[in-house]
């Protein structure tokens, strides 16, 4: 059932590519489940997307640019005067406030060569083949502290916020834009709930009922003490009766006179 649910999602998939909407899409509930997360969003690489602008003996690049929705129409630009792509970061940008920060940088999915659909069905394969379907914006939460980290950061979103994303495509060699995606449908990360409204098996406890779980808890622990009290006065009690009883008894026999022996 698994199997023709994947298989099913990658033929959405296909569809995308051949519509040529040229724009990134949120991945399919059957490829990411829990998508988007509080910090994450899963996006479907753009298999075929750019194939009319590919030439032979050329090299190419993947660039995905992330900024939020809030962010003004003016800075969506991710080229300057010369075609060259930015290089804005998340630091520079306040994680896409400013505009839009490169979050990523892959290799141009193999539209003639797609991962085989066999492998979904196997379980050391799946994840292999999942990561060249889908990108997760969002998924590095280490190199925004790492001094030593070199590579384009793709740090975690923020939670209960709106982000748009946009693909690009970059001959290496001349090191300018060739092609590029429209900016997506505003995509959502999920907003963190408050402890009282997370719901919890068998149900969600009330304000009352934790009141009433905490006075029982005082009383149970009352309880418990009250017993141990007893129990050892009780012991105390036991041992100072056995004590005084010895105490008579020794006392008693000291006090009896002892038979005198008769001389022949």
């Amino acid at each position: 059932m698994c199997s023709h649910w994947v298989l099913l999602a990658f033929c959405c998939l296909g569809q995308l590519c051949a519509d040529q909407s040229l724009k990134p899409q949120i991945a399919a509930p059957q490829l990411a489940t829990n998508n988007p997360t509080l910090t994450t969003v899963a996006l479907e690489k753009p298999f075929c997307m750019f194939d009319s602008s590919l030439r032979p003996n050329k090299s190419y690049v993947i660039y995905l640019y992330t900024m939020k929705e809030s962010a003004s129409a003016i800075s969506s630009l991710v080229t300057n005067n010369s075609s060259k792509p930015l290089d804005s970061t998340f630091q520079q940008t306040s994680g896409g406030q400013l505009g839009p920060y490169k979050a990523a940088l892959f290799k141009v999915p193999n539209c003639a060569s797609p991962p085989k659909l066999a492998d979904v069905g196997d379980v050391n394969k799946v994840s292999d083949v999942l990561k060249q379907y889908l990108f997760r914006v969002g998924d590095d939460g280490t190199c925004l502290y790492d001094p030593n980290f070199l590579a384009v950061c793709n740090p975690p979103l923020a939670p209960d916020t709106t982000y748009r994303f946009k693909y690009v495509l970059l001959d290496s060699t001349e090191g300018i834009m060739k092609d590029q995606t429209l900016w997506s449908d505003p995509i959502k990360t999920r907003k963190v709930k408050l402890p009282l409204k997370i719901d919890t098996w068998p149900g969600r406890r009330s304000g009352d009922m934790i009141v009433i779980t905490s006075i029982l808890s005082v009383l149970v622990f009352l309880l418990l003490a009250g017993f141990l009290a007893s129990v050892s006065s009780a012991v105390m009690g036991s041992e100072d009766s056995s004590a005084e009883t010895r105490s008579v008894s020794q006392t008693t026999q000291q006090s009896e006179p002892r038979p005198q022996l008769s001389s022949e």
